[in-house]
């Protein structure tokens, strides 16, 4: 508001006295921005508390694949995560869409990918994590599977295309695919090695994991990083997954598990934290975990990529396919805003009358 705006609003309805400057003002901001100041947790957190169960599911061929689930009633949205990532990365997300409709989630972890043991771990192709995906439902759902909306986040996404245009989801009655711009997908992969080589290769605690992918943005909302970092790393020793290692800790003791915290300023107030790099320390040391999967040795099936840019473009103006852009969001989009992406996929159900909502929420309309 500028000056004459401001001196015409005192005259009309008064404006409230500006506080007055000194010593005592100056020591009672301290102390009010201290007050307003609290503490960001890094503790890991156990998935009982978003999805319901969670179980191992044998496919005909003796592979095992650890599955995440919650909800009793309504279609099963099939969820698919990208590379490097685990089931978990869909927990808030499943734990919010399932308050606003009624509907199932069934987070699933790939091939080589947090709890699911295969034959064959550096099998990446999309024809065989496809053959997975339908495997699953399969072992899950019998001949009569219920109706089944596939969600799949970038290496998830695509296998979620194969899986449907190979017809391996008899009931499938949904395509969901989750990712950044795809120009700014393909132009990253140029530079992918150059990433994973920056990344650390060990961490000294699951909290100090938790921080960095925190601090670097990698997964820019704290309480899905707390659940889903869980299932990206494992112990350096054993190779125990650490979700299978928080598993053991939860059984014994739930209090047993320790946390790291760091004074952090409230988005009401206060500076911005400062850069990634400038508060995050490398390991000095030999660490305790280390990345559940190398994805440095996967570049073969990176390979063969087309820009579609054209074809989605003229397919979103003919109706063919609905596309809902959420800025304010890095790749992990499901995590970064899972309450946003929930809506998009809650709409998206009761738009075409497949699930019934069971609150009263803000409906997303396609925009981009």
């Amino acid at each position: 508001m500028s000056a004459l705006g401001k001196e015409v609003m005192k005259k009309r309805v008064g404006l409230p006295p500006m506080p007055t400057a000194g010593p005592s003002s100056s020591s009672s901001g301290s102390s009010g921005r201290r007050a307003l100041m609290r503490k960001r947790d890094y503790t890991p957190v156990y998935w009982d508390k978003y999805f319901e169960k969670m179980h191992d599911v044998e496919t005909d061929i003796g592979n095992s694949f650890r599955v995440y689930e919650c909800g009793s009633e309504g279609p099963v949205l099939l969820l698919l995560h990208g590379g490097g990532f685990s089931a978990l990365s869909w927990a808030v997300l499943s734990c919010d869409v399932s308050r606003l409709v009624k509907c199932r989630c069934a987070a699933l972890d790939l091939r080589g990918h947090g709890d699911s043991m295969t034959s064959d771990d550096t099998d990446l192709s999309a024809d065989t994590m496809a053959k997975d995906v339908g495997d699953v439902v399969t072992s899950l759902y019998g001949e009569d599977p219920p109706p089944i909306i596939l969600v799949g986040h970038s290496m998830g996404g695509a296998i979620a295309v194969h899986s449907a245009v190979r017809d391996l989801i008899p009931s499938l009655i949904g395509l969901c695919v989750i990712d950044v711009v795809e120009g700014t997908a393909l132009d990253a992969l140029n530079s992918m090695q150059s990433f994973l080589r920056g990344r650390p290769k060990s961490f000294r605690s699951l909290e100090q994991a938790i921080e960095w992918v925190v601090r670097t943005g990698q997964i820019r909302n704290v309480d899905s990083a707390r659940v889903s970092m869980v299932g990206q790393v494992k112990r350096s020793d054993t190779n125990e997954t650490a979700s299978s290692e928080l598993e053991h800790m939860h059984e014994e003791s739930p209090s047993s598990i320790g946390s790291i915290q760091e004074e952090d300023e409230e988005e009401s107030g206060g500076p911005p934290l400062p850069p990634p790099q400038a508060s995050f320390t490398q390991p000095q040391s030999s660490s305790s975990y280390t990345w559940r999967i190398d994805l440095s040795k996967t570049e073969q099936f990176w390979k063969g990529v087309d820009r579609l840019d054209k074809d989605l473009t003229i397919g979103q103006m003919q109706g063919k396919f609905q596309m809902q852009v959420l800025p304010q969001s890095g790749h992990a989009v499901h995590e970064d805003c899972p309450d946003r992406v929930a809506e998009v996929l809650a709409t998206f159900m009761v738009r075409h009358k497949v699930a019934d909502p069971t609150t009263n929420f803000e409906r997303s309309f396609p925009a981009c």
